[in-house]
């Protein structure tokens, strides 16, 4: 059992002869994607000097398990698969970029009327334009792609005195007691 534990240890990783060196150092240098110049160093390190996956990682500064993937899938698919879109994005949309700001102009629209654009609103009409329900989510994602966030009136002035306030709220109950008592009609007399 001891045999066989050593012997795992020592694996030796190496890339597979799929493009050169040089080729391995162009396509590293030149994709803007980190993601994709990482696989590539990953690799080149294997090509260039094949050792222990764990001493890749450590040289590359990922996990051993990303080095056994990305060799893994490299020497399986070549190239191809180092220049995959990825994990993230956007690949089940409802509606292009372009489709979305075209849909939201009339909320834009108005909006610089002065009218009030609700996401129930929003989202009752981008149910209608997809064809089907879609969760709230969907549209407060799709707002805050575009710029949009939640106002909502404040409760009170930034610059308000709450001395002043209370002020206000003696003296019209005082107005209002001596109106009252000068036979000024009151609410619930007219009605």
């Amino acid at each position: 059992m001891e045999g066989i534990k050593s012997a795992m240890g020592h694996r030796i990783t190496r890339a597979a002869s799929h493009l050169s060196v040089d080729e391995v150092k162009e396509r590293m240098n030149m994709d803007p994607r980190p993601w994709v110049r990482e696989h590539w160093w990953i690799i080149y390190n294997a090509l260039v000097a094949p050792r222990k996956a764990d001493e890749i990682a450590l040289h590359t500064g990922v996990s051993a398990t990303t080095v056994h993937r990305v060799i893994s899938t490299y020497n399986r698919l070549g190239p191809a698969a180092v220049e995959t879109p990825g994990k993230g994005g956007r690949r089940h949309e409802y509606l292009t970029l372009e489709e979305e700001k075209q849909f939201l102009a009339a909320f834009f629209a108005q909006a610089e009327e002065g009218l009030i654009a609700t996401t129930a609103e929003i989202w009752r009409a981008f149910e209608t334009r997809v064809g089907h329900p879609v969760d709230d989510s969907t549209i407060y994602r799709l707002l805050d792609r575009h710029g949009w966030r939640k106002l909502m009136p404040r409760p009170r002035h930034p610059k308000a005195d709450p001395q002043a306030k209370e002020q206000f709220k003696k003296t019209l109950q005082r107005r209002l007691k001596r109106q009252s008592q000068h036979g000024q009609p009151k609410m619930s007399d007219l009605c």
